[in-house]
Formats: structure tokens, C-alpha cells, sequence
């Protein structure tokens, strides 16, 4: 009896030692991914929340940012049919690496190595990402000499995956640099967000040949928005967002078959970047957003079964402001549930910081605040804060606005 689950025990663990190869293939001019010998198209997310939710969504491929730790994702990512993009994080210059400093380049390329030979032969790896807009604010040279050296152990260690690197955003010079001075690498990995519709023409104008995958997209980013007086960017609405996915991904992706190879949807679960809301695809109560819905659709040619409520207008009469304390403030939406359910809505305030928490709102002194209005007064504290709505149809789905506003003397 022992000897017979021990034998199961090995046939139901992913087997370290057989890994899948991965191809990237030209023929007749375009780009391709082979994995197994099968055309390969990447229809990812990054982050590593509910693989079975993300793969019940369409998806079939998730991308991290980091090798650590990265074995227990594999292997689930592996049982449920999913590849992974494994992230070697390489150092950035605002977190205190120094591509000049000869000892630091050198530990890094040895970590880089000790991550090859870990996950090299792991079925679910689909290929490797070597660093994460590590160029910003860095010397070029020395950058792209480092991760050319990353690239071509890589290539010496695993030929059975590309390599990719991950920059943000492109422009010519830096095209250029990866060019000279990473060879080695397969593919372009490209963050973008708000430069996305015109991706695909600047890429060729800058002079890129090779395949390129989206790794990051999403909305515009809060460097990209307007600002208020005070410095506080205005986040659209969860509808406009979903509209952003699926608008970039048509033209950036979906359009650019035979060069590029895919993207990976940015963010599967909730990040407190920018504020709480403004990347996730998912609340931190588990609802998922529009964003999700369009991936969907994007994915699988069929909307969701059950679709996020939509905001069809949003308005708050002191967004932006610079308000006394218990100055009033009115704020309303229009939404409607593309499957008739009904809405509940659910209005309140935080301190405008990434990491401030839902269930932790500001006491403030509501009048209205059930439905799909609300009326309050402007908190006693002089801080900065959001004003914030969710929607919820009941059924897994849900519609987020917010409005920045500051209270001074």
C-alpha cells in the first residue's frame, strides 16, 4: 500500500527534469512562439492571484516579476495547463544598484544563474524575463552590457527558452542599445499604457525587428492623467479602464499578429499603486472589474457569462478642490448592469494613499449615501483624500469611480 502512493505521488507531481521546449520562429516574414512544436499565442496576466480564476477568464499564461520562491506557482500553473514567464529581477538605480560597481553587476549575474539552473527544466516555463524597467534613470551602456551578459548565460545554460527583457515604454535609443548590446535577446518585452494605440508605429520607427510581447497594459498611468491644483491625479472610472484594455490590446496586439507574440494584462488582483484601485483588475473583495470582462472577450471572442456593471457617467461637484473642513460635496453616477442585476452601491472616503484600506473609511457626515448619489461634508482633518464608489452587482462583479479632493485651513 505504501509502495502504490508513493508511485502516485510521482505520477501526479510535475517531473522537474522534462521540460517543454520554446521556440521563437520566423516563416515567410512573421514571428511566431512554438512550444511542444505547437504555435503558441501568449494570452497572459501579470500577477499570480487565483490561477484557476485567470484561467476560467481565457488566459494561459502568467508572468512574475521575481524568481523566488517561484517553484509552488509553477507547479500549480503547470497542473491547470498554464505556462509562466519567470521574472529574474535585475537591480535598479533609485533602489540603490550601481551598474558601474563591478562586484554588485557580478552577484547579479550569479543570481541570475543560480534561477536558471533551478527552473530551467520546469514544463510550465515558457521563457525568462530578464529585469523590469531597470534602464530608468540608469547608464544605458552599462545596463544593456549587463543584460546582455545575463542573456547570453541563459542562452548557454537553457536553450530551451527565449530570453525577453522588459522595458518601459521604447524609443530609439534604447532600441538601439539592446540591439548592440544584448544580442542575445529574443524578445522585447514592452510596458505600456497610456502610448499603447501607437505602439506598433513607433516600435517600427524605431527600428525594431525582432518579436515583442506587451508585459504591461492597462490603464493610463497617474503620470499620464490630468492633476489637480494640488498635485493629485484624476483616475478614470472601471469602464473607461476596461475600454483602455480592450482598445490597446486590439492595436497593439490582436492586430500586430506575426510580430507580436502576445501580452500579459496588467494587474490580476489588486496592487495599492497610485491609489488602491487604480491598477487591479480585482478588488480587494474579490469582485473582479471591467477590466476583466474585456480581457474575457479579448481572449475567447465571447463576453463574459456574467459582465461587470458599467458607469455611463460620473460627476462630483468638488473633484479636484481644495475644500475647507465640512465644506458639503455632492457626487452621483449613471450605471446600468448589461445583465439586469441588481446594483448596490456603496459610497465612501479614504486618505488619498495607495495602501489606505477599504473596510477603514473616513467618518464623515453623510446625508444620502445608498445609492447612486451621495451628499457629505468634507472631513475635519486637513489631509488629502478620495472620495470613492463601488458597485456591486451581487454576483461577483463589480464598477469602481473616484474624485481626489484636499482639505486645507
Amino acid at each position: 500500500m505504501m509502495l502504490a502512493s508513493i508511485a502516485a505521488t510521482v505520477l501526479l507531481t510535475p517531473s522537474l527534469e522534462t521540460p517543454i521546449p520554446v521556440r521563437v520562429v520566423r516563416e515567410n516574414g512573421l514571428w511566431s512562439l512554438r512550444r511542444g512544436g505547437e504555435r503558441y499565442f501568449v494570452r497572459g496576466v501579470g500577477g499570480s492571484f487565483s490561477l484557476p480564476l485567470a484561467k476560467a477568464q481565457g488566459a494561459n499564461s502568467v508572468r512574475t516579476w521575481g524568481a523566488d520562491n517561484q517553484l509552488a506557482l509553477l507547479d500549480q500553473a503547470h497542473r491547470l495547463g498554464l505556462t509562466v514567464t519567470v521574472g529574474i529581477w535585475l537591480g535598479h538605480r533609485q533602489h540603490g544598484f550601481d551598474y558601474a560597481d563591478e562586484a554588485q553587476v557580478k552577484e547579479q549575474l550569479q543570481r541570475a544563474e543560480r534561477d536558471v539552473l533551478r527552473y530551467r527544466n520546469h514544463p510550465a516555463l515558457l521563457m525568462w524575463g530578464l529585469g523590469n524597467e531597470m534602464e530608468v534613470g540608469a547608464d544605458s551602456e552599462l545596463v544593456w552590457k549587463a543584460v546582455g551578459d545575463i542573456a547570453r548565460m541563459v542562452k548557454r545554460l537553457d536553450p530551451n527558452h527565449p530570453t525577453m527583457t522588459v522595458v518601459a515604454e521604447i524609443d530609439e535609443a534604447k532600441i538601439r542599445a539592446i540591439q548592440r548590446l544584448a544580442p542575445d535577446i529574443d524578445v522585447l518585452g514592452i510596458n505600456s499604457y497610456g502610448g499603447i494605440r501607437s505602439l506598433p508605429e513607433r516600435l517600427h520607427k524605431a527600428g525594431w525587428t525582432k518579436p515583442y510581447i506587451v508585459t504591461e497594459f492597462g490603464p493610463r498611468g497617474p503620470w499620464e492623467s490630468p492633476k489637480a491644483s494640488y498635485g493629485a491625479a484624476f483616475e478614470d472610472d472601471s469602464t473607461a479602464k476596461a475600454r483602455d484594455y480592450a482598445e490597446g490590446y486590439r492595436l497593439a496586439v490582436a492586430s500586430q499578429r506575426g510580430w507580436a507574440l502576445g501580452s500579459y494584462a496588467f494587474l490580476w488582483g489588486h496592487k495599492p499603486e497610485g491609489t488602491p484601485t487604480w491598477f487591479g483588475m480585482v478588488l480587494p473583495s474579490g469582485e473582479m472589474l471591467g477590466a476583466v470582462d474585456a480581457m474575457t472577450e479579448a481572449w475567447t471572442g465571447k463576453p463574459a457569462a456574467n459582465r461587470a456593471p458599467r458607469i455611463s457617467q460620473a460627476r462630483c461637484s468638488k473633484a479636484g478642490a481644495v475644500l475647507k473642513p465640512g465644506d458639503p460635496i455632492e457626487a452621483s453616477v449613471q450605471t446600468a448592469d448589461p445583465d439586469g442585476d441588481k446594483l448596490a452601491y456603496r459610497w465612501f472616503v479614504l486618505v488619498d494613499d495607495p495602501n489606505a484600506k477599504f473596510d477603514e473609511p473616513v467618518p464623515t457626515e453623510a446625508e444620502l449615501s445608498s445609492g447612486p448619489s451621495v451628499r457629505l461634508a468634507a472631513p475635519r482633518d486637513l489631509r488629502n483624500y478620495r472620495l470613492y464608489l463601488v458597485v456591486r452587482d451581487g454576483k461577483g462583479k463589480a464598477a469602481t469611480a473616484n474624485w481626489p479632493f484636499s482639505v486645507r485651513p
